[in-house]
């Protein structure tokens, strides 16, 4: 029972949140005498033209150290719990800048609403059957991992969106079954594991 309502919870919240997020880095599509390819930056140097794409920085840590067998035997459960939750925070982030310029298609309140109904709609029916099959452990790891990704905490998307009496009671709801809306994302204090977990994957380590 506690499990079922807490899914329930994360469904209702999940459309909003995904609305909200990091803007992605784009790179404009061009055709050029029907041969496909990028717009990139470049750089002029000593005479020739030098592409210059700037690549994402990768944190190097050591193994992590585990102070007993029973943080180890954690640290690989939450290796698998990250991996399944943690792509959906990514989906967070490359969603916000293509709704926000959908959203500055709409002029009134109401048409907003109605727009952002249509596309909770489709993301329940894409997301619904996969989010079902979270347990509450990886729906709370989900949500901090959505904090790490968009510095905006599940209550305050549902606030933003829902309102401030839909944000109450979804929270009132979810302390009755011990969690929380107001979950951050701790990365060097409770949320340490995690934090070196998705660096790996990041890097491409796990």
């Amino acid at each position: 029972m506690c499990k079922r309502e807490f899914i329930l919870l994360l469904l209702f919240v999940f459309p909003s949140i995904i609305l909200f997020g990091q803007e992605p880095i784009h790179i404009d599509s061009v055709k050029s005498g029907g041969i496909n390819g990028y717009l990139v930056h470049a750089i002029i140097e000593d005479g020739d033209t030098l592409i210059h794409v700037p690549l994402r920085s990768i944190i190097i840590r050591p193994p992590f150290k585990f102070k007993s067998r029973k943080q180890k035997k954690r640290y690989s459960r939450l290796i698998r719990y990250v991996k399944k939750v943690y792509p959906y925070s990514i989906i967070v982030s490359n969603q916000l800048n293509d709704i926000h310029q959908h959203m500055d298609e709409y002029q009134t309140k109401k048409e907003k609403k109605e727009f952002l109904k249509l596309k909770e709609n489709e993301l329940k029916k894409e997301f619904e059957g996969k989010l079902r099959k979270l347990t509450y452990s990886q729906g709370k790891i989900l949500m901090k991992l959505i904090d790490r990704e968009t510095g905006i905490t599940t209550y305050e998307i549902v606030k933003e969106l829902k309102g401030s009496l839909n944000a109450f009671f979804w929270q009132s709801v979810a302390r009755l079954f011990g969690s929380s809306l107001k979950l951050e994302y701790d990365p060097k204090g409770d949320d340490k594991m995690i934090e070196d977990i998705v660096t790996r994957i990041e890097n491409g380590e796990i």
